[in-house]
């Protein structure tokens, strides 16, 4: 999944690292689990309005809890997220249905505090639908490629570049590994963006347990040699 640009702010990647854009050229850092927290809420920031982040808590049986509660969870889901792929460092091969990955990061919390309907939104059916999409697509090379999980910027920090620099990071990486890369996109009009960094558009796939279904475009990058 996707959003935007990211400015300085943080970046999960599923290479088994949280990457920062620092706003000096050329420059992509590594984060530490210390700022976890702060990447978390940067995400929370970008996703606000996001369908596919808002999907496990705006549920029937959440409508009459107050919006800052539901706000909280939006967050806490997101330090989760992003703890798996922070603090864990997950390595391709690794996802955050793996047993240990969802005990570590405390991704096994959201069990008790996610709503009847946004667990099973969750757990039976988001993760399940990513996982055996992901392998379909993949097959042999599910488990030796790169899986870019969120990108998402401060709304100030869009249009300057950062997702670019980001992106372009990890396809320097994947290259010099001959390894491809895999996203959702749960914004559509950011297929073309990405096509243009040298993704391809393989499958749409939806949740549909909510009123209306929510779609995100699954789309890979072949390595390229020069």
């Amino acid at each position: 999944m996707e959003q935007t640009a990211t400015l300085t702010e943080s970046t999960p990647i599923s290479n088994g690292h949280t990457e920062k854009a620092t706003g000096h050229a050329d420059e992509v850092r590594i984060l530490t689990i210390d700022e976890y927290r702060e990447a978390a809420q940067c995400l929370a920031l970008a996703f606000a309005k996001d369908e596919v982040a808002r999907y496990f808590v705006d549920t029937k049986d959440m409508a009459g809890y107050p919006e800052k509660q539901k706000w909280d969870l939006h967050v806490e889901i997101l330090e989760y997220l992003v703890a798996a792929h922070c603090y864990i460092r997950m390595p391709p091969g690794k996802d955050v249905g793996d047993w240990l990955t969802t005990l570590r990061s405390g991704i096994w919390r959201l069990h008790y505090k996610l709503s009847l309907e946004g667990r099973k939104r969750f757990f039976t059916e988001f993760l399940p639908l990513l996982h055996d999409t992901k392998q379909d697509i993949l097959g042999e090379r599910d488990s030796d490629s790169y899986y870019l999980v969120y990108l998402g910027s401060l709304p100030s920090a869009k249009g300057k570049g950062y997702a670019k620099k980001l992106v372009q990071h990890m396809t320097k990486q994947a290259d010099a590994e001959n390894r491809p890369m895999y996203l959702e996109s749960s914004a559509g009009a950011n297929v073309g963006y990405y096509q243009k960094l040298g993704f391809e558009l393989k499958r749409k796939i939806y949740l549909s347990r909510g009123e209306k279904p929510v779609a995100m475009d699954v789309m890979v990058r072949e390595p390229f040699y020069r």
